[in-house]
């Protein structure tokens, strides 16, 4: 796309756009002072609030979303936190997605509750359950798809509902990125980023990002990101937008080599079923179409750990949509106490399925690795 291998001319006529890593900026006069902090002008004061290099990829995500504003964080729960309790207050209700990220789901668990604010989850692929839940509650919170299941929402309907009903909605779009999803366009208030998984690419940031209507954003500017310290620092930013200049590139080869994996996955009796959007449905979605990662029911005579373990090019980690390929088994996040509010004990997720992130490998290379560790994790 254009819009990511485009800037407007950037100091000293330079290629890339220089990283700004300053913490505060001088003004040439006691009245210029005066004037920015009564609030004119868009001079930056202090790197907690506003920094240029910062502002050029907030410009640049809000652009693809097709939102007016875009506030950037120190991570994608920075944005999903400032996001939420720039929403709710004491004595409110939110409707959330059942299977939705772990960490977003222990914030509301053991966060939202300590403010008297209670969270309803509701199978998001229910689109009548869901809106059936929505009257009196102040925020709908989606992922689509989710965490672990791939489950899917129906996005448009749903904000059309949130909207009769007052309700504001969310919706976190990491897994399809602006490219295959834009949220805003279906209706959805505000739309979340964990920025560490695709835009960056290259696994050496962790960064998140809310983009929506300039009052939305104005809204988290003033009553949450100033005072919540999760400020997106100018390297990391740089980083950002030098790893999205290829995101379509990049997501291209993925999503083919993932369907080309799928296929086969489906096919190999070691595997129960296929956890992902384009499986199970006649009609598809754009945002449907490939992705990573998705996960695989292991059949019982396969044994997750040996499995895994046996595996070569895939390695074993935590969050996705770099350039390695990474697998985790849900053996490793059920293991986790239920004292910290376990999203895969809480919804039910089984011990046999196995997530798969598909990287920038060669397919065939990737399917071999995962041939030879089937027969290696046989009962």
């Amino acid at each position: 796309m254009t819009l990511l291998a485009h800037d407007e001319p950037n100091p000293w006529m330079s290629v890339t756009p220089p990283i700004v890593q300053s913490s505060l900026f001088t003004f040439a006069t006691v009245e210029d002072m005066e004037q920015r902090f009564a609030g004119h002008g868009s001079q930056p004061i202090y790197s907690r609030g506003d920094n240029p290099t910062v502002q050029l990829f907030e410009q640049k995500v809000a652009e693809l979303e097709g939102g007016e504003a875009a506030r950037a964080f120190s991570s994608g729960m920075g944005a999903i936190s400032a996001a939420i309790l720039s929403l709710v207050k004491s004595g409110d209700r939110m409707v959330c997605v059942r299977d939705v990220y772990p960490d977003a789901y222990r914030f509301m668990q053991k966060l939202l509750s300590r403010l008297n604010v209670t969270v309803e989850y509701v199978d998001g692929s229910d689109t009548d359950a869901v809106i059936a839940r929505l009257e009196g509650a102040a925020v709908l919170y989606l992922e689509s798809p989710t965490s672990w299941t791939m489950r899917t929402q129906d996005l448009h309907r749903l904000a059309t509902a949130a909207r009769q009903r007052g309700v504001v909605t969310l919706c976190d779009n990491s897994w399809a990125t602006p490219l295959y999803q834009q949220p805003l366009k279906a209706g959805i208030d505000l739309v979340v980023h964990s920025a560490s998984k695709y835009l960056s690419g290259h696994s050496d940031t962790v960064a998140g990002i809310v983009v929506g209507s300039q009052a939305r954003i104005d809204a988290i500017n003033d009553l949450t990101y100033p005072y919540l310290g999760a400020k997106l620092s100018p390297w990391e930013a740089w980083l950002l937008l030098r790893g999205m200049r290829t995101l379509p590139q990049r997501l291209s080869a993925q999503r083919r080599s993932v369907g080309v994996l799928s296929r086969r996955l489906r096919e190999h009796p070691a595997v129960a079923s296929v956890l992902h959007p384009t499986l199970g449905s006649d009609s598809r979605t754009p945002a449907e179409e490939g992705g990573s990662p998705f996960t695989i029911a292991l059949q019982p005579h396969i044994d997750p750990r040996k499995f895994c373990n046996a595996l070569r090019l895939f390695k074993l980690g935590v969050s996705w949509g770099g350039y390695e390929s990474l697998v985790i088994p849900s053996i490793v996040s059920l293991a986790q106490a239920a004292s910290v509010a376990n999203a895969l004990i809480d919804f039910d997720v089984p011990t046999n399925l196995v997530r798969l992130h598909v990287g920038l490998e060669h397919a065939e290379d990737l399917w071999q690795d995962l041939a030879q560790a089937f027969e290696l994790a046989r009962l």
